[in-house]
């Protein structure tokens, strides 16, 4: 029997088994804890923002994608890319934003790439296994972080150790395409010493870039290969004053064609080099905590159009304080100070911010969070951001909530200095941004679900102008909802289903008439996921997934003219099936993952650009 009827036939019995377990759920999606939201641990039902959040479980039974088919997957995101060739660009939509919108934080320390468009960073250069939790933080979030956070944070939390004894883990898979992963991993927690040391290495044949509608055309294969390390110190000083040094590298290197439909030999390399320093010193009613981060990253393109190099160095330092003051008053303040600096620019972005953010909480289930950043930039001047986020908790069961905030992205260096088009004058993108919903878990904790709907305006886009400079001129109107329905019958069986809805819009102003129209490329108005899981037994456990996205639109400029015209990509769904096994009493675990079954190939993610077929990874897991 052939690896695809294997996998569609455990599907189905999965599917028929999960009307068999008996067993009932404890879990209350109100009582899981977030650090992102507040800066500080903190149940969702005690904060108004919305969270989504990646456990370390569901990360191990995604050992067969990498970083951004894991995101692409989640309620109110679009990795466009995720599903092309795995070495292709990736570009985050989080609730219809592009991905300079987005702030990625690593251990709660931004990343940033001032060298990247927007200063937007690369997810190419993470590695989804040195991760162990994610939290997804939606909204305006600029009081607590700053520049880029005005459609969301995603906070990656790295891998830490957790046994008293050394424990060795690692990973090895091999999958279509000639595709290769290996993954090592030692660590120990001590009373004083904890560390955690990681080493993944990727490598893939991939497929050809570009399409080729022909089939014929004989286009290369653009191959990518990925290195990543990742070492952890946690030093416990004494008992209430912790410092965690860290150091991690990642490099990749891999091919890329001209342009859609058209083969080429070029190559490319990328590097990140991320370093610093978190502490920690807890004290009777709050915590200090203190932090700096450094990113080099590193790039370089080969083509048939010549060589191009480009480096980037930032520095983010940041210390904060979490106090309470009673049991129904906190806050938490701090100062943050960033610099950004590009190769061969003689100038250097600094952008310094005091904030400050208090929380309420009531007997009767009011809880409400009020606060406030200012940011001095060194070219810009000043500007001011806000949040107020209350809500009510209804017999420790339904949550309402509301979010009204306001966000900024800081203009790049590139923006500001850069040699093609740089425009010292720019003035910061500012963001209004209004949601409202409902959580709730009900059927003695069984049933959840999560409804938002939103709506963010952002004026002073900066854009590239006719001028051939960059210019704020036009101002971004995006709204939509979400819908996030979770059902556990058992402990043995889970159902999730969500949707989520994006729809935007652009007013330009040219020669003084204004002009609106839809200007969400590449990001459909309507997604669907679907998803089962069932633990079959103790040691086998068996899930099955189902995306469906909506129709969209792109740009297609002719190779010739050069002129653009807007193409329709046509709506597309893949299903995807996952199996393991464990063994050795959970110490040794065998999985397939299998994506797109239906091994549907005739649709696009980016006009003129291949999607890869039906592709299975079989790997082992284990932990001595």
């Amino acid at each position: 029997m052939s690896m695809k009827k294997i996998i569609l036939s455990l599907a189905t019995m999965a599917l028929m088994q999960t009307l068999f377990a008996q067993k009932d759920s404890v879990q209350n999606v109100l009582d899981e804890v977030t650090v992102t939201a507040t800066k500080g641990p903190k149940k969702l039902s005690e904060t108004g923002k919305v969270v989504n959040i990646i456990t370390r479980e569901q990360i191990e039974k995604s050992s067969g994608k990498d970083f951004a088919q894991l995101l692409t997957e989640q309620t109110g995101i679009t990795v466009n890319g995720a599903v092309s060739n795995p070495g292709k660009d990736k570009s985050l939509f989080l609730r219809g934003a592009t991905d300079k919108y987005t702030l990625i934080l690593l251990d709660g320390i931004p990343l940033n790439e001032p060298a990247g468009v927007g200063g937007s960073f690369d997810l190419r250069l993470l590695s989804l296994d040195n991760i162990e939790r994610i939290e997804i933080l939606k909204g305006s979030q600029s009081t607590l972080y700053g520049s880029n956070a005005v459609a969301g944070v995603i906070n990656i939390i790295s891998k830490k150790a957790t046994t008293a004894k050394p424990q060795f883990a690692g990973l090895a898979t091999y999958g279509s395409y000639n595709s290769f992963k290996g993954n090592a991993n030692l660590s120990q927690k001590t009373k004083v010493l904890e560390y955690d040391i990681n080493y993944v290495y990727y490598k893939t044949d991939g497929i050809s870039e570009a399409k080729d509608t022909t089939g014929n055309a004989n286009f290369d294969k653009d191959g990518f290969t990925q290195h990543a390390v990742q070492a952890i110190v946690g030093i416990n000083v004494t008992d209430k004053f912790k410092l965690s040094p860290y150091y991690r590298f990642s490099q990749f290197e891999g091919g890329y064609d001209a342009d859609a439909f058209t083969d080429a030999p070029n190559n490319y390399t990328a590097s990140l080099l991320n370093t610093g320093l978190d502490g920690r010193y807890n004290y009777s009613g709050g915590s200090v905590h203190f932090n700096y981060g450094y990113d080099f990253t590193k790039r370089d393109y080969v083509s048939q159009y010549g060589d191009f190099a480009t480096s980037g160095k930032f520095h983010h330092a940041e210390g904060f304080v979490n106090q309470s003051f009673s049991k129904y008053v906190q806050m938490v303040a701090g100062l943050s100070y960033q610099t950004y600096r590009v190769k061969d620019h003689d100038t250097t972005n600094s952008i310094i911010s005091p904030y400050a953010s208090f929380f309420f909480h009531s007997n009767n289930g009011w809880n409400m969070e009020v606060g406030g950043r200012f940011n001095h930039h060194n070219e810009y001047g000043d500007n001011f951001t806000y949040s107020f986020n209350p809500s009510y908790l209804i017999n420790k069961k339904i949550k309402l909530f509301a979010n009204i905030t306001s966000g900024f992205r800081a203009p790049s260096i590139n923006e500001l200095f850069g040699q093609f088009g740089g425009n010292p004058n720019l003035k910061p993108e500012k963001s209004n941004t209004q949601e409202a919903g409902v959580q709730a878990s009900l059927a003695e904790k069984k049933l959840s679900f999560t409804i938002t709907g939103f709506n963010r305006n952002i004026k002073d886009v900066i854009i590239y102008g006719p001028q051939y400079t960059y210019e704020n001129r036009d101002k971004q109107h995006d709204f939509g909802a979400e819908l996030e329905l979770n059902y556990t019958p058992t402990n043995q069986i889970s159902f999730k289903a969500s949707y989520t809805y994006i729809d935007g819009e652009i007013k330009q102003k040219l020669q003084g008439k204004d002009t609106t129209f839809y200007n969400l490329i590449r990001r459909p108005k309507n997604t669907i996921n679907l998803f089962a899981g069932y633990q079959i037994t103790k040691s086998f456990f068996i899930s099955s997934s189902l995306q469906l996205v909506g129709k969209r639109i792109d740009t297609y400029y002719d190779p010739f003219t050069y002129l653009p015209s807007q193409v329709d990509l046509k709506s597309y769904a893949l299903w995807n099936v996952y199996a393991e096994y464990k063994l050795l009493n959970g110490k040794l675990n065998v999985f397939v993952d299998a994506k797109n079954l239906t091994n549907k190939k005739n649709y696009y993610e980016v006009y003129g650009y291949s999607v890869q077929g039906t592709n299975v990874t079989v790997g082992v897991r284990f932990k001595l």
